[in-house]
């Protein structure tokens, strides 16, 4: 089976709504979760989510593009919703008869996970299943601004109830999906000297780290930079709180104005020389902007997958 997966939004302008948590978030992660899972189980996946769009419908029309060109069997986009903060529960929507033989059982999967049955409905005013060519289903997940919604959300969990609405089966072994940096254990000397040198943070000479795996003076002269960079104290030993850093930028989450980030904002303001201060005020939005621009990119001020993607990646 040929699957489209389009995890929602993620392509700034196009952006997911805001919560207790950031619906682009929760795409990324559940969508690579069920790319994982299904390719593990012999099915091919082609990614639909753009890398870049200069408008909302720019980014939908790129998603409908890949999923028709490529011929899947089944086109999949992942959302989440938000309302009231009081509305709850999962819906998916089709808007064919074989849509929706195809949504009802990942559907019947998500709510024995616990979220409230708000059924299968018709998505006929919206875009990517009105304009793909092969049987398509969006999936309200459930509510990221509903605290009884947040509390059952789990992302493992709710990959695996769409794979095994979709396929009727699970892998037999774990899968992990693409890493979330933001939970990576790998704390060796090689993997720091790695991820040091993909930050483009380095030495006390201002040149880039050899990758050998072994503790040095350049290594640990890199760490201290690094370590004034993010607001950590300096001591050249990469501690917890260091890692966890280091592993906070590498996941990647999308930065907005006004984000007061910490650890995360201090290095993209480093990065782009503005002072760094750990808040994305009006001074950053402008570097942020003329950075954006200098890079052919939708100068939004949204540091999204393409902004990281000129900076790390």
């Amino acid at each position: 089976m040929k699957f489209g997966i389009d995890t929602g939004h993620n392509c700034p302008p196009d952006t997911g709504a805001r919560g207790i948590k950031l619906e682009d978030n929760l795409t990324l992660d559940v969508g690579n979760r069920v790319i994982a899972k299904l390719r593990a189980l012999g099915n091919e996946v082609v990614v639909c989510r753009p890398s870049s769009a200069n408008t909302v419908r720019d980014s939908l029309s790129k998603r409908c593009s890949t999923a028709n060109a490529s011929k899947v069997d089944i086109f999949v986009s992942i959302h989440f919703n938000a309302f009231n903060k009081q509305a709850n529960g999962t819906e998916v929507f089709a808007t064919s008869d074989r849509g929706r033989k195809i949504a009802k059982p990942v559907l019947d999967e998500i709510i024995k996970l616990g979220f409230f049955n708000r059924g299968v409905k018709s998505g006929s005013h919206l875009y990517v299943l009105k304009n793909t060519d092969m049987p398509a289903i969006l999936i309200e997940c459930c509510f990221l601004d509903s605290q009884k919604d947040m509390n059952l959300f789990n992302p493992e969990a709710m990959a695996n109830a769409i794979v095994k609405g979709l396929t009727g089966k699970l892998p037999s072994a774990p899968i992990n999906p693409v890493p979330d940096e933001e939970e990576n254990i790998d704390e060796t000397i090689l993997r720091l000297q790695k991820s040091l040198n993909r930050l483009k943070i380095t030495d006390k000479n201002g040149k880039a780290l050899v990758e050998d795996g072994f503790t040095g003076a350049n290594t640990k002269s890199a760490v201290e930079k690094f370590q004034t960079i993010v607001g950590v104290k300096p001591t050249g030993i990469a501690d917890a709180t260091t890692w966890n850093a280091i592993n906070l930028i590498l996941a990647k989450r999308i930065i907005r104005p006004n984000h007061a980030g910490g650890a995360v904002v201090r290095y993209l303001q480093y990065r782009l020389g503005v002072e760094n201060d750990g808040v994305y005020g009006p001074q950053t939005e402008v570097v942020v902007k003329n950075f954006q621009k200098q890079n052919g990119l939708d100068a939004d001020g949204i540091i999204g997958p393409a902004s990281w993607q000129k900076l790390i990646g």
